[in-house]
């Protein structure tokens, strides 16, 4: 779409609340608002699990069907690397110290995807522009394939969707390794950022994929005793993991009942502030629980990360109940979900809407 969006200029008194006391939070705290003590175990920790499952692999210490299992738990643990670590530096907030989120940023390249062509995408579009159907190329998963909005019609083959697309998510860290980073970055345009990249990350592209392909193709298949085929399979499956992980956990933060697809009118006008369209197209789930927060990097907590990208997840439990609070002092919709089976029924649900 070639139309500039522009959002409600109108003062949004919920946000200045919002960051007013999420400021006096951290100031009566005494902390700091990038990583603490307890996620820098959790950065180890992560990182410890995916070297000692790729070493595992790549060292042969197994017979092949354990080394398949150890193959799916690596890409359970690339997804947990990118959720937690990853996602965090790119967005600067792990560590006040650019060098320190640049180097974590890095480590996008071993799970295959790149953390520039990213940081565009995610930070930049997806951030300012979610949900926005044509703009937030986030939510278009699979086009053609893949339908959540009434913006397209539905075609003969998406009337099916809600039955095939959760398999399909498993080809989604697929696509960043071999096909979607490559179109992005030489795209004219992404949403309505225009790509314009500096000289070294045309370098950083093709040498980091070459890395990658060759820890996780070459070398397996020149060290291990295994043929072609197997190791296609163990990469599939790798990959079917991550993929999985992933595409539910992005999915069950914007697609699911009760977020809103706003469209702006024929001027790009988009009748809400940037606060409130935050609030009305995201939304949470399984907050109460530990384990999610300890292995979905916040992202469960998809309100206060959309609000507040610059504050490590670490901090999200707390922060969340300032502004579910201030959102309801404000008559603003806080969309969450309990669980996350609740979630995925309901995005399951938002699938079969939209297949018709």
């Amino acid at each position: 779409m070639n139309t500039t969006l522009k959002f409600n200029r109108t003062k949004s008194h919920f946000l200045e609340t919002t960051r007013k006391r999420v400021d006096q939070y951290f100031k009566d705290s005494g902390q700091s608002r990038n990583a603490n003590a307890q996620m820098w175990i959790k950065t180890i920790t992560f990182l410890l699990g995916f070297v000692g499952l790729y070493l595992a692999i790549i060292l042969n210490t197994v017979g092949l069907w354990p080394m398949l299992l150890l193959a799916i738990l690596l890409g359970i643990f690339s997804a947990f690397v990118g959720f937690n670590i990853c996602h965090d530096a790119i967005h600067g907030s792990l560590s006040k110290h650019k060098t320190t989120n640049t180097i974590f940023s890095s480590l996008f390249h071993l799970v295959g995807a790149n953390p520039y062509v990213w940081s565009i995408t995610h930070n930049v579009v997806h951030h300012n522009f979610t949900n926005i159907p044509g703009h937030d190329e986030d939510i278009d998963v699979a086009p053609g394939l893949i339908r959540i909005s009434d913006e397209k019609p539905a075609n003969r083959l998406q009337r099916f969707q809600h039955w095939y697309a959760f398999p399909l998510y498993g080809l989604a860290s697929l696509s960043w390794v071999f096909r979607k980073d490559y179109k992005k970055f030489f795209q004219a345009k992404i949403g309505q950022h225009r790509n314009e990249h500096p000289k070294i990350e045309y370098f950083n592209l093709f040498f980091f994929k070459a890395v990658y392909y060759f820890l996780f193709l070459a070398l397996p298949l020149m060290v291990l005793p295994i043929s072609w085929w197997q190791l296609l399979i163990g990469f599939l499956a790798l990959h079917m993991a991550q993929g999985v992980t992933m595409g539910l956990v992005f999915q069950l933060a914007h697609v699911v009942e009760g977020t809103h697809y706003p469209s702006p009118d024929d001027t790009g006008n988009i009748e809400e502030t940037w606060a409130d369209h935050q609030m009305r197209t995201t939304a949470n789930f399984a907050t109460n629980s530990k384990p999610a927060a300890f292995f979905l990097g916040g992202l469960n907590r998809q309100i206060e990360h959309h609000l507040f990208p610059g504050i490590c997840h670490i901090h999200y439990g707390e922060v969340s109940k300032i502004v579910k609070q201030t959102a309801a002092e404000f008559n603003i919709p806080y969309i969450e979900s309990p669980t996350f089976l609740v979630a995925l029924r309901s995005h399951y649900r938002m699938l079969r809407k939209f297949s018709v």
